[in-house]
């Protein structure tokens, strides 16, 4: 006849198995925290990794473009009319596209009917584009008086706003920002027709790009995408073949350039999809202090993805 096991026993015997149940139950947590992080900090520099060799490739491709660009022969120099140019370099794939600043509206001297122009492309009633362009004018000039629609101090003040108008050239095209009436999405969709590196006051449609050239006098989104593509479809140091103006301009030879200072986008894509773009505005020149064929005067880390 088996003896009776005492109660205490089964009941430590039950606790120890709880015990046992819990530390198992911890270890797993542990280990699976531990698997976790060390995936995530994989992936981190997995990630890390993609977007600094996308980077150097995009860097290539901006180094590149000045190459090109610097060509004596029109038929092999590259153009800046926003035209692609794409290469390999190592695993990645670069787009560099390059727009002459001269097809930009300079922000410091545009003619305010293409300001207005501008903004009412993009969707602005004409009034209140008309009081951007004003405003924009107001801001640039070095007196207090305030212009026809336009905004001094005194509006800033009003708007609830802690500074006035600079009353001096900007200094950068993301002041624009600052501008009373101005916010964030429609600069958003301005800032690639604008530049503070051209002498003209209106853009060259040889090279504007698509923004830009719907701030010319009765143009429409449809003709500029046509006069892109007709210049586009024009190869270098060739002259364009003789017709009628479309919507107005005339399209010539675009190999030369129309000025020497040049937006370039060049955007780096891995074979995984991880990207890079750098966007920058370079001005060419003889060998600078820095060793260099051209002088940076913007730049700007574009998106990573």
């Amino acid at each position: 006849m088996r003896r009776a096991r005492p109660v205490g026993a089964r009941h430590q015997r039950g606790l120890a198995f709880v015990l046992v149940l819990w530390v198992v139950a911890m270890l797993t947590i542990l280990l699976g925290s531990f698997s976790l992080i060390a995936r995530t900090e994989n992936l981190q520099a997995r990630h890390m990794f993609d977007t600094t060799q996308a980077r150097y490739a995009a860097e290539a491709g901006l180094n590149l473009a000045v190459y090109e660009l610097r060509k004596a022969d029109p038929m092999l120099r590259w153009v800046g009319d926003g035209r692609p140019y794409t290469f390999g370099f190592g695993e990645a794939e670069v787009e560099v596209r390059i727009t002459d600043d001269s097809g930009k509206l300079n922000l410091n001297s545009a003619d305010p009917a293409a300001l207005t122009n501008l903004f009412v492309a993009r969707g602005v009633a004409p009034d209140r584009a008309e009081a951007l362009a004003a405003a924009i004018r107001d801001w640039v000039d070095g007196d207090d008086e305030t212009s026809p629609n336009g905004a001094e101090e005194a509006d800033y003040k009003a708007a609830g706003l802690a500074y006035g108008p600079a009353n001096a050239p900007f200094t950068t095209v993301s002041e624009l920002q600052q501008v009373l009436g101005m916010n964030y999405a429609l600069f958003s969709q301005v800032e690639p027709a604008l530049t503070l590196f051209s002498a003209q006051g209106t853009p060259n449609a040889q090279y504007a790009p698509l923004e830009a050239l719907e701030a010319l006098p009765d143009m429409t989104a449809e003709c500029a995408q046509q006069i892109i593509a007709q210049r586009q479809a024009i190869k270098p140091g060739d002259p364009a073949p003789m017709g009628e103006p479309l919507c107005g301009v005339s399209i010539g030879a675009v190999a030369g350039g129309g000025g020497v200072t040049y937006s370039v986008q060049s955007r780096a894509t891995l074979p995984n999809g991880a990207s890079t773009t750098l966007d920058a505005t370079v001005r060419m020149g003889g060998v600078n202090a820095a060793g260099r064929p051209f002088v940076i005067l913007r730049w700007r880390d574009g998106e990573n993805s």
